[in-house]
C-alpha cells in the first residue's frame, strides 16, 4: 500500500477566500479559528502574561490609593396634592406634575442652596469636615475652604412616589451625614422664605436657631479674646509686616555677601591656577596689576627694561652702567613679587571675612524664618477664629432679619416638603471598592493578555503556523517535516532510501503524495526546490523528495545548482569534479549519451536516482544560468529521466533561484519554522508566478512534535481532501 493509500479521511473542505498565487482559484484557504488564538496565547504566554499582570496590579494599585469616601442619603417627602372639590381656586406650592419636581431638584443643585449650606456651618461643623484633610495637610499649607468642604451632592427622585433623596460624599462619614442633613434643613428654609409665610413652625424655628447663633457667635467672640491674650497679638498684622522686612532685607544683604564670596572664591581659584600653571603671568590679573604700589612699579620697571635696551646697544653687560640698570632692575623686580604675596594675602584675609559675614547672614536668616513661621503658624489659628466669629455674628444678625421679616401668612401652611428620614453616618467608604477593583483588574488582565499575544503574533511576521501558509502566503502546505534533532546529520538526506521506519520518512513520504497530488504536469517535468534563507532544509528535502520518487518507479536526476555553496556530492560521500560547471567549462555539448560522458559525471546513487553535482564553485553562476545551454540541457535530461529535481541557492540571499526557475516546469518552496518572514517569502513567491512557473506549495520543516501537535492540526491535508476521493 503506498503513503497516499494511507492518508486518512477527512470532510470535505470549505470554500475558498483567498485565490492561491499560482492561478488555483479552488483552493481552500482557511481563515483562523479559535484553535488558532489558543495556540497565539499559548505560544506568547510568558511574555503577554507578566505584561498583563504589570498593567492589571499598576492599575489595581492606583485605584485601592484612592482617597477613602463615605456616603450619607437623607429623605424628603413632598406633601401628596389634595383634590379640588369646590370652584374655589386654592393656590399652593405642592407638586403636581413632573415639571414641578424637576424644578425642585434643580433648586437642591443650584449655587444659592449651596451658598446658604456653607453659610449655615457652624467652626465645630467646618472643623468636623476638615477633619481628614489634616492628616494629610503639608506644613505651612493652609485647610481647604468651606466651598471644597461641602463634597459632592446628588438629589435623586425615587420614581413614582414623592421622596427626594439628598445623596452626599465626603471624606468623613460624620461630615457626609451632617452634609445631608444640613441641605434638607435649608432646602425647607428656602422654601419658607420663598413662600413668603410663617407659622408656627416656621417661627419657633427660626427662634430656636436665632438663639443657637446666638451662643455660637458668643462662644467664638470669647475664644478669640482668650486667643489674643495668650499670644499677644493685638498688632499680629504690624509684628508679620516687621519681620517680613527683615526677611528681605537680610536676603538681599546675603546676597550680595554670597556674590561677593564667590567672585572672590573664583579670583583665588583663577590666581591659584595661575601660580602653579605659569606664575610669570600674574601680573595679567586686574586685582593683582591694581593693587597698591604695583602699578607705579610695573611703569618703573618697563622705564628700566627700555633704558636697559637702548645701552644694551652701547655697551656689554659688564659696563658699570649695565650692571647698575640691572640691579635697579632686581630691586623694583622683587618690591613687585612683594606687593603680589601681600596683595593674595589681602585677598584670602577678604575671602575669610566674607565667609564669616554670609554665616553670618545665613543665621539671622534662619532665626528669622523661624519667627515668620511662628508667626505664621499663630496666623492660621487666629484668622480662622477671627473668621468663625465674624460668621456666626453675620449668621445671627442674618436670622434676626429673617425673623423679623416673616409675616404670617396662610401660604407657609402649604409648604409641600418636609424631612423624612435624617441622613447617619456611613460605617465603610464605598470607595475604593476592592471587590471592583479585583473585577477591574481581572477584566483588564485579559483584555491586555490577549491584546499583546494578538498584537505580537502580527508584529512577528516569520511563519509559525499552516495558517501563515495557507491563509497569509496563500500557498498550499504540502506538508510538514518534524525536527530530525536525534537523527545524524550523516542520515538525514538519506531518511527515504534507507528505508528506516521513522517519522521523517513518512513526513517525506506524506510530502511526496502531496506533491502527485498537486501537480498537473505529466512526466517527465522538472521541479526547483528553494527557500527564501540558508539553512532552512532544502537540499535534504530535494534528496528525500528525489528519493521518494525514486522509490516509486521514477527515474530521477537529482542536480545541484547551488554553485555558490554546493553540498550534494558532500551528503553522497563523493568529490565534486564533474559535473555543470565542468560541462559547461568543457563546451557545453548537449551529449546524446550523458551517461558516458565524463564531464558530466552521472552517479547512480540509488536505484532509479542518479546525482548531477556542481561540478566545482563559481562565484558567478549566473555566466551559466542565464545562457540557452541550460535550459536545453534540462530539457535534454527529460529524455532520460522522468523527474529532475533541482536544488538552488535560497531567493533570500542570490537571483539565481529565479533563473533557475524560469528553466523548470514546477516549484517546491522550503520554509523553516520561525525562521523566515511571511512578507519575504509571499514576495519571493510572487517572483516565481511571474515567471510563469507552477507553485506546487510549501513544505514547513523543523517542527517539533509538540508544535505539529498544536500548530498543523493536520489541517494541510484539508486542502487537497477532494483529491483523496479520486484516488481511492
Amino acid at each position: 500500500m503506498s503513503a497516499l493509500d494511507q492518508l486518512p479521511t477527512i470532510n470535505p473542505p470549505r470554500p475558498a477566500a483567498v485565490a492561491s498565487l499560482h492561478g488555483n482559484d479552488n483552493q481552500v484557504v482557511e481563515r483562523r479559528s479559535l484553535r488558532d488564538y489558543y495556540i497565539i496565547l499559548r505560544e506568547r504566554l510568558w511574555i503577554a502574561l507578566p505584561v498583563a499582570l504589570l498593567v492589571a496590579l499598576s492599575v489595581g494599585y492606583y485605584q485601592a490609593q484612592e482617597t477613602p469616601l463615605y456616603s450619607s442619603t437623607a429623605t424628603m417627602q413632598f406633601e401628596r396634592p389634595e383634590r379640588i372639590v369646590q370652584n374655589e381656586a386654592v393656590v399652593d406650592s405642592s407638586v403636581r406634575s413632573e415639571i414641578d419636581l424637576n424644578t425642585y431638584i434643580q433648586i437642591l443643585n443650584s449655587g444659592r442652596l449651596r451658598t446658604l449650606v456653607a453659610q449655615s456651618l457652624t467652626p465645630d461643623d467646618i472643623k468636623l469636615l476638615q477633619r481628614p484633610y489634616l492628616k494629610h495637610l503639608a506644613p505651612g499649607a493652609n485647610p481647604p475652604s468651606v466651598g471644597e468642604l461641602l463634597g459632592t451632592m446628588t438629589p435623586n427622585s425615587i420614581r413614582n412616589s414623592f421622596l427626594i433623596t439628598i445623596k452626599v460624599d465626603n471624606r468623613d462619614p460624620e461630615g457626609a451625614a451632617l452634609l445631608a442633613n444640613r441641605y434638607v434643613s435649608q432646602f425647607v428654609r428656602y422654601l419658607a422664605e420663598s413662600v413668603g409665610g410663617k407659622n408656627e413652625f416656621a417661627v419657633e424655628y427660626l427662634r430656636t436657631r436665632a438663639k443657637e447663633l446666638q451662643q455660637e457667635a458668643e462662644a467664638a467672640e470669647g475664644k478669640l479674646q482668650d486667643y489674643r491674650r495668650k499670644h499677644n497679638l493685638v498688632s499680629l498684622d504690624n509684628s508679620m509686616n516687621i519681620v517680613a522686612d527683615r526677611l528681605r532685607a537680610i536676603n538681599t544683604a546675603l546676597t550680595t555677601a554670597r556674590f561677593s564670596r564667590l567672585e572672590t572664591e573664583s579670583l583665588l581659584g583663577q590666581i591659584e591656577k595661575m601660580q602653579r600653571e605659569n606664575p610669570a603671568n600674574l601680573l595679567e590679573i586686574g586685582y593683582i596689576s591694581a593693587y597698591g604700589n604695583i602699578p607705579a612699579l610695573k611703569t618703573q620697571l618697563a622705564e628700566l627694561n627700555k633704558n636697559q635696551a637702548i645701552l644694551s646697544e652701547r655697551y656689554f653687560e659688564r659696563h658699570p652702567k649695565m650692571v647698575e640698570l640691572a640691579n635697579a632692575i632686581d630691586v623694583v623686580t622683587g618690591q613687585i613679587n612683594r606687593n603680589i604675596d601681600q596683595s593674595i594675602s589681602d585677598l584670602r584675609t577678604q575671602y575669610v571675612k566674607l565667609q564669616d559675614t554670609e554665616a553670618s547672614y545665613i543665621k539671622e536668616y534662619q532665626a528669622a524664618e523661624k519667627d515668620n513661621l511662628r508667626l505664621g503658624d499663630l496666623s492660621v489659628d487666629f484668622k480662622s477664629l477671627e473668621n468663625q466669629a465674624q460668621v456666626s455674628k453675620n449668621n445671627y444678625v442674618e436670622i434676626l432679619n429673617r425673623l423679623n421679616q416673616v409675616t404670617t401668612s396662610k401660604n407657609l401652611e402649604n409648604i409641600p416638603v418636609k424631612p423624612l428620614d435624617r441622613a447617619l453616618p456611613a460605617g465603610s467608604p464605598y470607595t475604593p471598592d476592592l471587590r471592583n477593583i479585583v473585577k477591574t483588574c481581572i477584566g483588564l488582565g485579559l483584555i491586555v493578555f490577549a491584546a499583546v499575544a494578538i498584537g505580537l503574533s502580527f508584529l512577528d511576521d516569520r511563519v509559525k503556523s499552516a495558517w501563515d501558509i495557507e491563509g497569509f502566503i496563500g500557498a498550499h502546505l504540502l506538508g510538514i517535516i518534524p525536527e530530525l534533532g536525534d537523527v545524524p546529520d550523516t542520515e538525514k538526506h538519506s531518511l527515504v532510501n534507507s528505508n528506516r521506519t521513522s517519522p521523517g520518512s513518512e513526513a517525506f513520504l506524506s510530502v511526496y503524495s502531496a506533491v502527485k497530488i498537486q501537480s498537473k504536469l505529466d512526466f517527465p517535468k522538472a521541479i526547483l526546490v528553494t527557500s527564501t534563507i540558508p539553512g532552512e532544509g532544502k537540499t535534504m528535502i530535494s534528496c528525500n523528495l528525489a528519493a521518494a520518487f525514486a522509490r516509486h518507479g521514477k527515474k530521477v536526476l537529482l542536480m545541484d545548482c547551488d554553485m555558490r555553496r554546493p553540498m550534494l556530492h558532500r551528503h553522497f560521500k563523493l568529490t565534486n569534479e564533474a559535473g555543470l560547471i565542468a560541462w559547461f567549462e568543457a563546451g557545453a555539448k548537449i551529449p546524446a549519451d550523458p551517461f558516458s560522458d565524463t564531464s558530466i559525471g552521472f552517479t547512480k546513487v540509488d536505484e532509479n536516482l542518479y546525482l548531477l553535482r556542481s561540478g566545482g564553485r563559481s562565484k558567478s553562476p549566473t555566466e551559466l544560468l542565464e545562457t540557452a545551454v541550460f535550459g536545453q540541457f534540462i530539457e535534454a535530461m527529460k529524455q532520460h529521466f522522468d523527474l529532475i529535481v533541482l536544488d538552488s541557492p535560497p531567493m533570500g540571499a542570490v537571483t539565481d533561484s529565479v533563473l533557475i526557475a524560469e528553466r523548470t516546469d514546477e516549484v517546491l518552496y522550503v520554509c523553516r519554522f520561525n525562521r523566515a518572514y511571511r512578507k519575504h517569502i509571499r514576495l519571493y513567491i510572487k517572483q516565481l508566478k511571474e515567471s510563469k512557473n507552477e507553485l506546487l506549495g510549501i513544505v514547513l520543516n523543523g517542527l517539533s512534535a509538540r508544535r505539529i501537535e498544536y500548530y498543523s492540526n493536520y489541517r494541510y491535508y484539508r486542502s487537497y481532501k477532494k483529491y483523496y476521493g479520486s484516488q481511492s
